[in-house]
């Protein structure tokens, strides 16, 4: 592995769906101007006296994600069965995921998520374009691999 690598084409991204699927799930066939992106988290609240003091404290906050898969994979098929299955049952199901950076040498393990959005029918311009689905995840644990 090289220092200066910062390639994203060997991400590996699996999710699992408990209750719902019986096997994790690799996400493939990602949009090649932005496979993935995550939101800043808020790490703290502040106030302001009125007479100057700065005060902060740490608050939790989940964390926002938002995958964007071409309208051909196979995996954009899958979220659209987690969508049918919430519709049916009235109910969300919990997702868990981990994010595999060998580039940089990290492994990132996404827990207690829930899918929050999606977009159900891709764009079509001069191509069909890319399904963005937005993930709220309640805590993401980075680790050396």
């Amino acid at each position: 592995m090289s220092e200066y690598n910062i390639t994203a084409a060997n991400a590996i991204y699996t999710i699992t769906v408990p209750g719902l699927l019986n096997a994790p799930f690799t996400l493939k066939n990602f949009s090649a101007d932005r496979a993935f992106e995550t939101e800043a988290r808020e790490l703290a609240e502040e106030s302001m006296s009125i007479d100057g003091f700065l005060n902060v404290g740490w608050v939790p906050n989940p964390v926002s994600q938002t995958v964007s898969l071409q309208p051909s994979s196979d995996e954009a098929d899958i979220f659209d069965t987690i969508i049918a299955a919430q519709d049916q049952v009235r109910n969300i199901y919990r997702l868990g995921a981990t994010i595999q950076l060998p580039a940089i040498g990290k492994k990132y393990t996404l827990t207690r998520g829930y899918l929050r959005s999606a977009v159900q029918i891709p764009s079509a311009g001069r191509v069909l374009e890319a399904r963005p689905f937005e993930i709220r995840w309640e805590r993401v644990v980075a680790a050396s691999i």
